[in-house]
This record gives structure tokens, sequence and C-alpha cells, in this order.
């Protein structure tokens, strides 16, 4: 599936380049130097043009300036966000920076310009940390044809070694009036290009953002390397720093609502929102930062204000709502979530039940009906971060209950199974009465069911989905676009072991920079004595990133960390050019 969604978005690529390729011929028609540009938009091309410089005297007037420019007129506002711009010849620094104050969502150019290309060739204003926007670019699409185009331009207006010179640098020479060719012969040899690095790195719990962890990195590598090309791509799995990652990515709106905490009381959260989609954190109104994961807390704790954040979103017009489930602190099956959405959870007395693990021993009914007409047209993504089943040794009790304080997963093992066939009833009544969600053949065995103490099982009964959080993200933040133009890849987490491979972060960017051949090493915090599973996931190196013997707390402390991640990224620079050695 990821196959073909790669070869659509490769043919479009072409159909587009080929539309610009026309613009560009109409442009040495006039006499002007043939670059030219479209605007594309939900697959239409909104806005064309080509250079015209010389005949409208603008010094402006590049292509791609001017496609820009009437694209927005064509849409009534300057944000390009839901926009690709397609251009024969890499853009110049001008143009780039257009691109950066319009947010354009992509870049897809033909020709490189080593004289003054701004998205790889001389400059990278796609991803310099330094301002306010990033947007993925793709390199090199009918690159020849481009090329092309201009070469005959400046064969048919040049003669003798000028002509020849436009044949083999007639991309170098687009933006300005070829160099005296007696100047141009004696040009010295380009020196090799600087390393390019992309970081996904996914934040270190309790410590520091992705985004900060990727700063810090990023001053190791140009320790070792002063000239690197270095993109950061904040990254996420459905946890903690998922809505930061994708507001670092994608223009929204972040939304403070008040939500019951996970052990009673009331506490602020957040969502992010993008116009009729929402983005939400299971762990901002249940976070296992909340509790003091004591085996009572762990009895106690309730997904109740994940439930009250996303009826918030529902009543401020989301009609598509991504819900990340990681790093919860509750057991509950997603029982408090439910409730919170309307649905009737009732012991034997037809009372509501009490919150948490200890209120789904006293379970006798579930009605999903008042929560399935809430969610009524309401799309519902379960963003995951493991695949582990509702029940059984890999479930959510037995896997994740210690983590969370609990001291005898096994003690509560009947209350959760008696939860499963009740839920998974009430959801079969719920689907007949819809007839539009699914049939599983175990709701309880579903990957991804157990995720958040049960939460995700929660969701599907609801008739919500589950996927990857990682590979989410990783869309969203135009992960394969800037892969594809590094030499290393670097990511990490706080902790890496056997869990990791179940779908976090660091193995699905390690998978991903694989399809592109890339090497990738994790710098992480600690790390489990057996990796096998982690290296088979396309991890070539672990790195932890601790310099010198110190304890949990001083490891943590922002300015220690800081300076461990650095010289990790050094590091991790220093071991990748000893491949070449």
């Amino acid at each position: 599936m990821q196959q073909d969604k790669q070869q659509d978005i490769r043919e479009a690529d072409a159909r587009f380049m080929r539309e610009a390729l026309s613009e560009a011929r109409r442009a040495a028609s006039l006499g002007e130097v043939p670059v030219g540009a479209v605007v594309v938009r939900a697959g239409r091309v909104i806005a064309r043009a080509c250079n015209r410089r010389e005949l409208d005297g603008d010094p402006s007037a590049h292509a791609e300036f001017s496609a820009l420019v009437a694209a927005a007129h064509e849409l009534g506002r300057w944000r390009l966000s839901d926009c690709t711009v397609y251009v024969t010849l890499e853009p110049c620094p001008m143009c780039a920076g257009l691109m950066v104050n319009a947010r354009v969502g992509r870049c897809v150019f033909g020709a490189a310009d080593a004289k003054a290309g701004a998205l790889g060739s001389v400059l990278r204003l796609q991803d310099d940390s330094r301002l306010n926007h990033a947007f993925p670019v793709t390199a090199g699409v009918l690159a020849d044809e481009c090329s092309a185009v201009l070469r005959a331009f400046f064969a048919e207006r040049r003669g003798g070694v000028a002509a020849l010179l436009a044949g083999d640098h007639a991309h170098e020479l687009a933006r300005d009036e070829a160099p005296d060719p007696v100047v141009a012969e004696s040009l010295p040899t380009a020196a090799a290009p600087p390393l390019r690095v992309a970081i996904a790195m996914d934040s270190f719990k309790c410590c520091a953002s992705s985004s900060q962890v990727e700063a810090w990195v990023t001053e190791g590598v140009r320790r070792a390397e002063p000239e690197a090309r270095v993109v950061c791509l904040p990254v996420a799995d459905g946890g903690e720093g998922t809505v930061e990652a994708v507001l670092a990515a994608r223009p929204g709106e972040l939304r403070h609502v008040t939500a019951r905490g996970p052990l009673g009381g009331e506490r602020s959260a957040a969502y992010a929102r993008f116009g009729t989609e929402a983005l939400i954190e299971s762990a901002s109104a249940a976070g296992i930062s909340l509790s003091p994961c004591t085996d009572e807390a762990a009895c106690r704790a309730s997904t109740a204000g994940v439930g009250d954040v996303v009826r918030a979103a529902i009543a401020g017009g989301a009609e598509r709502i991504y819900l990340g489930l990681g790093g919860v602190c509750a057991n509950d099956g997603g029982a408090g979530f439910l409730q919170a959405l309307g649905a009737r959870l009732l012991d034997a007395a037809g009372v509501p039940i009490p919150p948490g693990l200890d209120g789904l021993a006293q379970l006798d009914s579930i009605d999903l009906g008042p929560a399935a007409h809430l969610l009524d047209g309401v799309e519902l993504i379960g963003l995951t971060d493991v695949r582990a089943p509702l029940l059984g040794a890999r479930g959510a009790l037995a896997v994740f209950g210690p983590q969370k304080g609990l001291a005898d997963p096994a003690a509560h093992h009947g209350t959760m199974v008696a939860y499963a066939q009740l839920l998974s009833r009430a959801f079969e009544r719920s689907r007949r009465a819809g007839d539009a969600s699914r049939r599983f053949r175990s709701l309880a065995g579903v990957p991804g069911a157990g995720a958040a103490g049960g939460l995700g099982a929660a969701l599907l009964a609801l008739g919500g989905t589950l996927v990857s959080g990682a590979d989410t993200v990783l869309d969203l933040v135009g992960f394969d676009d800037a892969v594809v133009q590094a030499d290393l890849v670097i990511t990490g987490e706080g902790h890496i072991d056997a869990q990791t491979a179940e779908g976090k972060a660091p193995v699905v960017v390690a998978a991903r920079a694989k399809r592109s051949q890339k090497p990738v090493i994790a710098l992480v915090g600690g790390r489990a004595e057996d990796l096998s599973v982690v290296y088979k996931q396309g991890i070539d190196l672990v790195l932890p990133v601790t310099r010198e013997p110190m304890d949990r707390a001083q490891a943590l402390e922002a300015a220690e960390a800081r300076v461990n991640l650095a010289c990790a990224g050094e590091a991790a620079v220093r071991a990748y050019r000893l491949r070449g050695r």
C-alpha cells in the first residue's frame, strides 16, 4: 500500500512538472531564460507562470515567485500550506524565502542550481532551524528534460566555447548571464558536498521535547561537521510531544480546555486544531506524570479526562479526531473515556460504576448508544505506539500495569476479561444498529487494543480505527521527502528496548529510512541488554548518550541533557565517517 502511494506521488510529480516545463518553453519563446512553475492544490493547477524578468524589467519576476503570488490571489489568502510548488529550476534565495513566508506545503524542482540554489545546492532554506517554517522538498523530477530546455536556450543564443559551457552547465547559468568563457573555463572543481543529516528524535520523557532534543543533537553534529546541512523533523508516536511535533510542521491552533484529572479534580488540557481536524494527546488529561504510580493510584486512575477533551473538540466543530494513546497512567480499559462521551456503564443496581480499574470490577452492563450518537459524523483515529492486545500475557495489564504501579496485574485479569466480553457485546449491538462499524473476530485481540490501559479497545468499540502513531506523524512532517536527500539519519528516544520494536518512533523512522537505503543511528538515554529485535527493524547503531557516570536525576536535568546529547550527536557523525575509512 505504501509503495502504491509513493508511486502515485511520483506519477503526479512528473505530470505537474510537465506543466511547469510548458511554462518554461513559453519563457524561451519570449526570449527569457526558460524557467516555468505551477502551483498545485488538491490535485489541480491553480496558478502558473514563467520567467519574465527581462520583459517586465522586474527583478522579482521569477517563475515560481509570480506563480506563488498568483496562487495567493486565486485563494484569497497568503498562507499556502496546502499547496505544492513545481518549478523547473531549483529556487533562488528570494523565491525560497517567499516559500517560507507563504508557508508552502511542499516544493518540487527539476534541475539543481549549483550557483544560486537555495533548496539544497547552496543554501537549505526549507529546513533552516532559524526560520519559522520548514517544508519538504523533492529534487530532480524530470531533471534531464528541465536541463535540456536550458541547454537548448543557451546553445541557440551563444556559440563556440560558451555554447559548450552552456551545454554542460546550463542549469547553473539560468539565473544570470553566462560568465566570460575564459573565466568559466578556469573555474575550480566544486568541493565535496557537505554532510546532510536528517534528525528525527522522539522526546526524552521528563527531560526534553522532541524539538529540544534535536536542537541539542544538532550542536554536536556541527561540532564534528561545521558545514553539515541538518534538517530536524520533530517526531512522536502518539504519546507526550505528539501535538508539539505536528504543530511544528503544520500550521494549527492550540486550544486549552478543562478536563477531569486521572485521580479526580480538574486540570487544564490542550489539543491542536487544524481546520476540521483535531489532534489530542491522551497524556494531556491522563498522563503517567499525573499519577504517583502506586498500586492505589493504578486502580483508581480514570481516562474520563480524555473523553472530556474529545467532547470539547467535537463541540468546537472537529470532524476528524486523531487521539494519541501513549503515556497514559490509567488501567480502566477506557471505561472513563466511554462514560465521559455518554456511554452508560452500570453495575447490577443500574448505577454508574465508579472510576478506574476498581470500578470495572462492579460492571454489569454497557450501553454505547449515547456515545455513538455523539460521534455520529466524526471520524475517530487512535495513534498507537504499541501493538499489545487488551488481554493476555502481552495485554494492557500484564505488560503496562507494573509501569503504572499495579502491584499484581494477574489479580485483575478476570475483571478485564469480563469487561472485554461486555464491551464486545455492546459493540456488536451498536454495530448492528448503525451497520457501519467493522466486525472483529476478537475486539480484545486487535493489535493496539491494549494501548493506554485498554483505551484502544474502547476507541474501537465506538467505531474508531487504530493506526501507527509514528507513521502518521512522519507523514505530517514530510519525513520521506527529507530523508531521501540525507546521508545519515539520527533518531532515538529516552529508553530503547523490545517495546520499541512494537511500533515506537525510532524503529518506524529506521524502517522508512531503509527504503532509501540510509544508515540510521539511534541516540538513547538507556537501553536494554538485548537489542537484537531493534537492530532487525533497521537501526544500525545504538549509542547511549550519557558521557560519564551519573544518576538518573542528574541525567534528566536540562543542562546535563544538553551536554550529553551534543556529545552524542558528535559521536554519531564521527561513527558515520568511519564507514569511509
